[in-house]
């Protein structure tokens, strides 16, 4: 039998559990809090963090600043950005990561598999070839080989030089 040591997901599973919306708390906390919660990136409208449960490494969300549950109660302004925020964080992660593909899509609804129901976001989720291994098929286990630390300095500077490409 092997054994795989992720001794940093103990954190994860007893730590504290935050009380209320997990998006509105991070965007209430001060930009000196980024770091600490994964936020990559804050527009006039919405933000890009790390997923603290990512399916892959790279894993983004990109929500806006609004509390809202579904896509048709989203104003103009953040629908646009969260569009254009999608784009930069494809193409940062490529040129971070080398993904051979992405799934990009939104959960709306508890039973759709929204982990957050109450307020929208976009999952951008590298994918690459071979990654739903037998860990994920028989042992429901997903292998991450980068810790979120290592990620989010890897995309920090490269989302944040995408977007400048895109405002430009």
């Amino acid at each position: 039998m092997k054994r795989l040591w992720t001794p940093w997901r103990r954190e994860y599973i007893t730590g504290e559990q935050p009380v209320g919306c997990l998006f509105c708390l991070k965007k209430q906390d001060p930009v000196e809090k980024d770091k600490e919660n994964y936020v990559l990136y804050r527009g006039p409208t919405c933000f890009v963090l790390l997923n603290l449960f990512p399916y892959t490494n790279g894993h983004l969300m990109i929500a806006p600043y609004q509390h809202v549950d579904s896509i048709e109660l989203v104003d103009g302004d953040s629908l646009h950005e969260m569009s254009a925020l999608t784009q930069a964080s494809v193409a940062a992660l490529k040129r971070a990561l080398s993904p051979a593909g992405f799934n990009i899509g939104m959960n709306l609804g508890k039973v759709a598999g929204a982990g957050v129901p109450d307020h929208i976001h976009i999952h951008v989720v590298p994918r690459w070839q071979g990654d739903a291994n037998f860990m994920s098929v028989l042992a429901e286990t997903r292998l991450i080989p980068e810790t979120l630390d290592e990620t989010y300095e890897k995309l920090l500077p490269l989302l944040r030089d995408e977007i400048s490409r895109k405002t430009s």
